[in-house]
Protein backbone atom coordinates (compact mmCIF):
# COMPACT_ATOMS: atom_id res chain seq x y z
CA UNK A 1 0.00 0.00 0.00
CA UNK A 2 2.84 2.39 0.82
CA UNK A 3 4.24 1.93 -2.76
CA UNK A 4 0.97 2.89 -4.47
CA UNK A 5 0.27 5.92 -1.90
CA UNK A 6 4.34 6.32 -3.02
CA UNK A 7 3.65 6.10 -6.52
CA UNK A 8 0.67 9.04 -6.20
CA UNK A 9 2.55 11.84 -4.59
CA UNK A 10 5.71 11.34 -7.17
CA UNK A 11 2.49 11.76 -10.06
CA UNK A 12 1.50 14.67 -8.07
CA UNK A 13 4.50 16.34 -8.40
CA UNK A 14 4.31 16.73 -11.86
CA UNK A 15 0.54 18.12 -11.50
CA UNK A 16 1.79 22.10 -11.63
CA UNK A 17 2.80 21.53 -15.26
CA UNK A 18 -0.08 19.46 -15.90
CA UNK A 19 -2.38 22.25 -14.86
CA UNK A 20 -0.21 25.25 -15.88
CA UNK A 21 -0.08 24.35 -19.77
CA UNK A 22 -3.80 23.59 -19.79
CA UNK A 23 -4.48 26.40 -18.22
CA UNK A 24 -2.27 28.40 -20.69
CA UNK A 25 -3.86 26.29 -23.54
CA UNK A 26 -7.38 26.71 -22.84
CA UNK A 27 -6.91 30.65 -22.77
CA UNK A 28 -4.83 30.57 -25.97
CA UNK A 29 -7.05 28.12 -27.39
CA UNK A 30 -10.37 30.81 -26.58
CA UNK A 31 -8.54 33.67 -27.61
CA UNK A 32 -6.57 32.54 -31.02
CA UNK A 33 -10.18 30.39 -31.76
CA UNK A 34 -12.52 33.32 -30.91
CA UNK A 35 -10.53 35.05 -34.24
CA UNK A 36 -10.82 31.69 -36.50
CA UNK A 37 -13.89 31.21 -35.43
CA UNK A 38 -14.85 35.19 -36.71
CA UNK A 39 -12.43 34.35 -39.87
CA UNK A 40 -14.00 31.66 -40.95
CA UNK A 41 -17.28 33.42 -41.23
CA UNK A 42 -15.83 36.47 -43.40
CA UNK A 43 -16.69 37.58 -46.24
CA UNK A 44 -13.08 37.32 -47.35
CA UNK A 45 -13.24 33.85 -48.93
CA UNK A 46 -9.42 33.72 -48.79
CA UNK A 47 -9.44 34.10 -45.02
CA UNK A 48 -12.15 31.48 -44.79
CA UNK A 49 -9.86 29.39 -46.72
CA UNK A 50 -6.73 29.88 -44.55
CA UNK A 51 -9.11 29.46 -41.25
CA UNK A 52 -10.06 26.29 -42.30
CA UNK A 53 -6.65 24.42 -43.74
CA UNK A 54 -5.99 25.60 -40.22
CA UNK A 55 -8.88 24.05 -38.43
CA UNK A 56 -8.57 20.70 -41.12
CA UNK A 57 -4.74 20.55 -40.35
CA UNK A 58 -4.67 20.84 -36.57
CA UNK A 59 -7.98 18.84 -35.95
CA UNK A 60 -6.55 15.82 -38.57
CA UNK A 61 -3.22 14.99 -36.88
CA UNK A 62 -2.24 14.09 -33.62
CA UNK A 63 -1.02 16.19 -30.98
CA UNK A 64 2.21 14.09 -30.18
CA UNK A 65 3.17 14.36 -33.85
CA UNK A 66 2.54 18.55 -32.94
CA UNK A 67 4.22 18.71 -30.09
CA UNK A 68 7.57 17.27 -31.84
CA UNK A 69 7.26 19.31 -34.95
CA UNK A 70 7.10 22.03 -32.86
CA UNK A 71 9.70 21.27 -30.46
CA UNK A 72 11.94 19.45 -32.71
CA UNK A 73 11.22 19.74 -35.62
CA UNK A 74 11.28 23.76 -36.27
CA UNK A 75 14.51 23.93 -34.95
CA UNK A 76 15.75 21.10 -36.99
CA UNK A 77 14.71 23.42 -39.66
CA UNK A 78 15.89 26.91 -38.63
CA UNK A 79 19.10 24.98 -38.09
CA UNK A 80 19.42 23.54 -41.66
CA UNK A 81 18.72 26.87 -43.09
CA UNK A 82 21.53 28.43 -40.56
CA UNK A 83 19.67 29.69 -38.25
CA UNK A 84 21.02 29.11 -34.86
CA UNK A 85 17.71 28.16 -33.16
CA UNK A 86 17.17 26.44 -29.83
CA UNK A 87 13.90 26.80 -27.93
CA UNK A 88 15.58 27.51 -23.97
CA UNK A 89 12.58 25.83 -22.44
CA UNK A 90 10.93 22.62 -23.84
CA UNK A 91 7.69 24.38 -21.79
CA UNK A 92 7.47 26.88 -24.52
CA UNK A 93 7.09 24.71 -27.50
CA UNK A 94 4.72 22.30 -25.48
CA UNK A 95 2.69 25.45 -24.01
CA UNK A 96 2.39 27.26 -27.74
CA UNK A 97 0.85 23.78 -29.09
CA UNK A 98 -1.45 22.99 -26.48
CA UNK A 99 -2.92 26.41 -27.06
CA UNK A 100 -2.90 26.49 -30.96
CA UNK A 101 -4.19 23.01 -30.73
CA UNK A 102 -7.23 23.69 -28.72
CA UNK A 103 -7.51 26.87 -30.76
CA UNK A 104 -8.44 24.73 -33.82
CA UNK A 105 -11.43 22.86 -31.07
CA UNK A 106 -12.05 26.03 -29.40
CA UNK A 107 -13.39 27.85 -33.22
CA UNK A 108 -15.45 25.30 -34.10
CA UNK A 109 -17.23 25.37 -30.80
CA UNK A 110 -17.51 29.25 -30.57
CA UNK A 111 -18.62 29.44 -34.12
CA UNK A 112 -21.32 26.88 -33.03
CA UNK A 113 -22.13 29.74 -30.53
CA UNK A 114 -22.87 32.50 -32.78
CA UNK A 115 -24.58 30.51 -35.09
CA UNK A 116 -27.09 29.87 -32.37
CA UNK A 117 -28.26 33.15 -32.00
CA UNK A 118 -27.06 35.28 -35.09
CA UNK A 119 -30.38 34.40 -37.19
CA UNK A 120 -31.60 37.31 -38.41
CA UNK A 121 -29.42 39.58 -37.44
CA UNK A 122 -26.67 41.76 -39.25
CA UNK A 123 -22.69 41.01 -39.45
CA UNK A 124 -22.21 44.08 -37.55
CA UNK A 125 -24.68 43.36 -34.43
CA UNK A 126 -23.25 39.50 -34.34
CA UNK A 127 -19.99 40.96 -33.60
CA UNK A 128 -21.30 43.60 -31.14
CA UNK A 129 -24.23 42.38 -29.42
CA UNK A 130 -23.57 38.17 -29.77
CA UNK A 131 -20.05 37.22 -30.38
CA UNK A 132 -18.96 38.49 -26.01
CA UNK A 133 -22.09 38.50 -24.17
CA UNK A 134 -24.15 35.39 -25.79
CA UNK A 135 -22.11 33.24 -27.90
CA UNK A 136 -19.79 32.72 -25.08
CA UNK A 137 -22.31 32.26 -22.14
CA UNK A 138 -23.75 29.34 -24.65
CA UNK A 139 -19.74 28.20 -24.92
CA UNK A 140 -18.32 28.99 -21.03
CA UNK A 141 -18.99 24.85 -20.40
CA UNK A 142 -17.41 23.83 -23.43
CA UNK A 143 -14.32 25.85 -21.89
CA UNK A 144 -14.65 24.02 -18.88
CA UNK A 145 -14.83 20.74 -20.97
CA UNK A 146 -11.74 21.83 -22.99
CA UNK A 147 -9.65 21.89 -20.25
CA UNK A 148 -10.41 19.01 -18.43
CA UNK A 149 -9.70 17.03 -21.95
CA UNK A 150 -6.45 19.05 -22.10
CA UNK A 151 -5.42 18.10 -18.69
CA UNK A 152 -5.23 14.50 -20.31
CA UNK A 153 -3.96 15.29 -23.34
CA UNK A 154 -1.43 17.00 -22.33
CA UNK A 155 0.41 13.45 -21.08
CA UNK A 156 1.66 13.71 -24.92
CA UNK A 157 3.98 15.81 -23.44
CA UNK A 158 6.11 13.66 -21.66
CA UNK A 159 7.40 12.55 -25.69
CA UNK A 160 9.30 15.67 -25.54
CA UNK A 161 10.79 15.61 -21.98
CA UNK A 162 8.04 18.03 -20.60
CA UNK A 163 8.07 16.32 -16.92
CA UNK A 164 4.27 16.41 -16.28
CA UNK A 165 2.35 13.67 -14.30
CA UNK A 166 2.90 10.86 -16.72
CA UNK A 167 6.57 11.83 -17.34
CA UNK A 168 7.11 12.19 -13.25
CA UNK A 169 5.48 8.36 -13.32
CA UNK A 170 7.66 7.09 -16.06
CA UNK A 171 11.07 8.78 -14.25
CA UNK A 172 10.03 6.98 -11.42
CA UNK A 173 8.93 3.71 -12.62
CA UNK A 174 12.74 3.66 -14.61
CA UNK A 175 14.35 4.28 -11.31
CA UNK A 176 12.22 1.62 -9.13
CA UNK A 177 10.80 -0.36 -11.57
CA UNK A 178 7.15 -0.38 -9.34
CA UNK A 179 5.74 0.06 -12.91
CA UNK A 180 1.91 -1.18 -11.84
CA UNK A 181 2.05 1.54 -8.82
CA UNK A 182 3.70 4.26 -10.77
CA UNK A 183 1.07 4.31 -13.70
CA UNK A 184 -1.59 3.47 -10.84
CA UNK A 185 -0.56 6.66 -9.41
CA UNK A 186 -0.58 8.68 -12.60
CA UNK A 187 -4.31 7.67 -13.02
CA UNK A 188 -5.34 8.81 -9.71
CA UNK A 189 -3.99 11.96 -9.74
CA UNK A 190 -5.73 12.10 -13.93
CA UNK A 191 -9.29 11.17 -12.26
CA UNK A 192 -8.49 13.18 -8.52
CA UNK A 193 -8.54 16.54 -11.01
CA UNK A 194 -10.96 15.73 -13.80
CA UNK A 195 -13.60 13.93 -11.87
CA UNK A 196 -14.53 17.04 -9.59
CA UNK A 197 -14.07 19.43 -12.67
CA UNK A 198 -15.99 17.48 -14.72
CA UNK A 199 -19.41 17.59 -11.81
CA UNK A 200 -18.50 21.74 -11.84
CA UNK A 201 -18.70 22.15 -15.59
CA UNK A 202 -21.65 19.64 -15.80
CA UNK A 203 -23.51 22.06 -12.69
CA UNK A 204 -22.33 25.06 -14.35
CA UNK A 205 -23.97 24.41 -17.60
CA UNK A 206 -27.13 23.05 -15.78
CA UNK A 207 -27.21 26.92 -13.93
CA UNK A 208 -26.52 28.34 -17.33
CA UNK A 209 -29.35 26.47 -19.02
CA UNK A 210 -32.22 27.02 -16.25
CA UNK A 211 -30.97 31.03 -16.73
CA UNK A 212 -31.71 30.61 -20.66
CA UNK A 213 -35.00 29.50 -20.33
Amino acid sequence: MELYLQGILIALKGAPATIGVSLFAVIVGAVVGLAFALMKQSQNKLIRILSKIYIEVVRGTPMIVQALIMAFGIPYLLQQHGIAFKWPDLLIPAMLVCGLNSAAYMAEVIRGGIQAHSLGMSKGQINRLIVLPQAFRIVIPSFGNEFITLIKETAVLSFVGIVEILRSAQLWNAATLATFPAYIGAAVVYLALTFPLSKGVAALEKHLNKEGE
